[in-house]
């Protein structure tokens, strides 16, 4: 009878995808020397946490996350974006094992070697070559560069994770097949400016499947076209260059989705942000994008109350709102961050108001995305099945996304009385039947 591992490591990954890809990465080093990964703490002989510290509130839940750890386990090791703020977590719990910051996974796995010695068995310790997803396997988060080269003064990002530093593209690529191969129908592209990928390798050239592509966002595009899978892009910034991706979508290449992180609409507001492309007519190229791609999806994050904002600012935001039509919107109230240059600005908005004007800006967002939705209704579209869920009155109900539903932070597309054929990381053809104010919901189509 073989016994249990004395090797157990549980896991908390919290912040971003792109730290849940980090985690994955840790995940798969510790699990090829043989370490067993359990998912409670009361089984496991050490806990990591790998934390976020992008706003105050991912800070605290981090540092709950980290007490809950020691609390419930008693051995803890913290990384991720907090862990580069050392001093922060020592001074509310000194009994953390190791502190390490992101992208630090050979200091994390050294400290895990430290503290709870490997024992290597080959028999256990195989790793499929795609390493270990934390996601379903049917989508995964594939992160093409790390840092960022920008200097936004409400984020802390880049004295966290450094400057911009792409991977070149046939490394992209071969992770992007072997994703594929291994059953991923869906890849979701990440970083913190994909726009800018390649920027710091001057466009480096590579060979991939006996074709030369330049390290850069285009290239890439063109590239995570041949796969023939959903590709779904990230972190997009408004550049000029992205124009010329959105024919790709228009020709069923890339998934005609588009997460663009607008930020605000006054130009005042997005020069005191210091945002990239802050001067582009935004609602032009949302014009001439959608002529060309009348399907494309728009997702987009705003600020609100961020310091100086005025009345006439917020308002000017609103009047982008109901103009751009955006499907997706998430909206964040200023948060000041420990070492973000926006601390410093005059004229701070009162936490009443920027409750206010939250509350004003997701009222119009509902009804704008309402609005779109109920034009879907009659309409037959593809979608990926997530998950097959039963009531406890026995209905059941297959969860789904469209192509304009990125996992945990769109819509869903709820199938009702789906055939017992359907499984999840299954696309399936449906008809739309209602939508409410984010999700839809559709029957299976049969011709």
């Amino acid at each position: 009878m073989q016994q249990p591992s004395s090797n157990r490591i549980g896991f908390v990954s919290l912040g971003c995808p792109k730290a849940l890809v980090d985690s994955e990465r840790i995940l798969t080093q510790l699990r090829a020397e043989g370490y067993e990964i359990v998912p409670n703490y009361e089984n496991a002989n050490l806990v990591v946490v790998n934390t976020c510290g992008f706003i105050e509130s991912a800070v605290n839940e981090s540092l709950d996350a980290i007490g809950e750890a020691i609390a419930e386990n008693g051995k803890v090791i913290v990384t991720g974006c907090l862990g580069a703020k050392k001093e922060v977590i020592l001074d509310k719990h000194p009994n953390v094992l190791s502190v390490t910051g992101p992208q630090a996974y050979e200091e994390v796995v050294r400290a895990v070697h430290e503290h709870l010695p490997p024992s290597h068995d080959p028999f256990v310790s195989l790793v499929p070559p795609q390493g270990i997803k934390l996601t379903p396997r049917h989508y995964a988060y594939l992160k093409i560069s790390e840092g960022c080269n920008h200097a936004c003064t409400f984020c802390i990002i880049p004295s966290m994770r450094g400057k911009l530093k792409s991977r070149t593209i046939d490394e992209v690529m071969r992770e992007a097949e072997k994703l594929k191969q291994a059953g991923v129908k869906e890849l979701l592209v990440i970083s913190q400016d994909t726009s800018a990928y390649g920027l710091d390798l001057k466009y480096e050239e590579k060979l991939w499947q006996n074709e030369i592509f330049k390290t850069q966002f285009f290239d890439l595009c063109r590239a995570m076209s041949k796969l023939g899978i959903w590709v779904r892009m990230h972190y997009v910034y408004p550049y000029k260059h992205v124009d010329d991706v959105i024919p790709l979508m228009t020709e069923g290449a890339l998934l005609p989705y588009l997460d663009i992180p607008f930020q605000h609409a006054s130009a005042r507001i997005l020069k005191l942000m210091k945002r990239p492309a802050s001067s582009e007519n935004n609602l032009e190229r949302i014009k001439a994008w959608r002529k060309i791609c009348p399907d494309l999806t728009i997702r987009s994050t705003f600020i609100v109350g961020f310091p100086g904002e005025t009345e006439a600012e917020f308002a000017e935001l609103l009047q982008f709102l109901r103009d751009a039509q955006l499907d997706r919107v998430g909206c964040f109230k200023y948060s000041p961050v420990e070492g973000a240059k926006a601390n410093e600005l005059p004229n701070p908005v009162p936490e009443e108001i920027k409750d206010e004007r939250y509350r004003r800006f997701m009222e119009i967002q509902a009804e704008i995305s309402s609005k779109r939705l109920q034009q879907k209704i009659g309409k037959t579209m593809q979608v990926l099945v997530d998950e097959i869920r039963e009531s406890e009155e026995g209905d059941v109900a297959a969860i789904a996304r469209s192509s304009a539903d990125a996992p945990e932070i769109d819509g869903l597309v709820f199938i009702e009385n789906p055939p017992a054929s359907i499984k999840p990381g299954q696309f399936a053809m449906v008809k739309i039947i209602d939508a409410d104010e984010y999700d839809l919901y559709a029957e299976v189509f049969e011709n």
